[in-house]
């Protein structure tokens, strides 16, 4: 079931398998937690997932009794948080919000990374896919694929386009090659200006998260292409996937994982992975803070965490194999 029903659906039979959070069959969790829980984020305030991480955090205190104390970490090329994450206390009261930009892509960027990625956390739940959408300006007058690819035959080197990482940039890349077109890319510096220049022209195409277009795509100064996620976005039901486009590429989604530092014990991971479900299964909280936001929920279980952690890291190696990146 898609939607915004078949998400609240998914998420309330998961909850319904998981152990009340307040009987634990551990007595250490059944004491946990008894002061403030801090959880270090990779980002600035203000930014969508620092605004996600504050709505759940007061969801979780409702839950735990105790508040979730939002501490940025942001800079170092996003590696800063990842560092205090790993170096933080195993204890429960350091929970770490962080996304693929701390977790799988610095190891294939960098050549000196001050944690291990594959030994230095935990993870306790992947919180949500962040759904990308491919956009232009309306003035170009095309809606879909071939006919971007048509206009940039038409206007050679005149079309730029502008996308935040990695992935979304090498979807352009394999664009060209495929249409044999040479659209333009420029530096992405945040989501906002991104918009700006998409709306006056100076960079007619964008690929990036879909709730900063929302209000533009239907006043009609956007043209919503495609989106990234597996289904069709609540917030662009008229527009296909991705894969709905004949585009088999597999790329890594956008999302945020909840961890904490390795070691840290597995009842308290259990606790803290079925309080956060259950903020999560709230039918204002889901509507309000994911959907109404263009965030996809996930809220699984650690193991299956860890495997999509895994499974992303597979996927940034065989990206990076691909065009040749070297560590920097």
């Amino acid at each position: 079931m898609n939607g915004p029903n078949g998400c609240l659906l998914r998420l309330v039979l998961a909850a319904a398998t998981l152990v009340p959070v307040n009987s634990p069959p551990e007595a250490r969790a059944q004491s946990f937690p008894t002061r403030p829980i801090t959880a270090i984020t990779n980002v600035s305030p203000g930014g969508t997932f620092d605004i996600f991480m504050r709505a759940l955090g007061e969801g979780i205190r409702t839950v735990l009794g105790q508040p979730l104390i939002i501490e940025p970490r942001p800079g170092g090329n996003y590696m800063i948080a990842g560092r205090a994450c790993a170096e933080a206390a195993p204890n429960g009261y350091t929970v770490c919000a962080l996304n693929g930009e701390t977790l799988t892509m610095p190891e294939f960027m960098f050549k000196r990374v001050p944690y291990d990625s594959n030994r230095d956390f935990a993870a306790v739940i992947t919180l949500l896919l962040n759904t990308q959408v491919l956009v232009v300006n309306a003035d170009l007058k095309v809606k879909n694929l071939e006919e971007l690819a048509a206009l940039a035959r038409a206007k050679p080197k005149t079309l730029a386009y502008t996308a935040p990482t990695l992935f979304q940039r090498a979807f352009f890349e394999r664009f060209n090659k495929q249409y044999g077109v040479d659209l333009v890319g420029v530096p992405f510096k945040g989501g906002g200006e991104a918009v700006n220049l998409i709306l006056n022209g100076t960079v007619p195409i964008g690929f990036f998260g879909g709730a900063n277009f929302v209000p533009y795509v239907r006043d009609g100064r956007m043209i919503a292409i495609a989106v990234d996620a597996d289904r069709r976005s609540p917030l662009y039901p008229d527009t296909p996937t991705l894969t709905e486009l004949g585009v088999r590429d597999k790329f890594s989604r956008p999302y945020l994982s909840l961890l904490v530092p390795a070691n840290t014990p597995p009842d308290i991971i259990q606790l803290l992975n079925r309080a956060t479900a259950e903020v999560m299964t709230r039918p204002d909280f889901l509507k309000r803070h994911l959907l109404d936001r263009g965030l996809e929920p996930i809220a699984d279980g650690p193991e299956q965490a860890a495997r999509f952690l895994a499974e992303d890291r597979e996927i940034v190696k065989n990206l990076v194999k691909e065009i040749g990146l070297q560590p920097e």
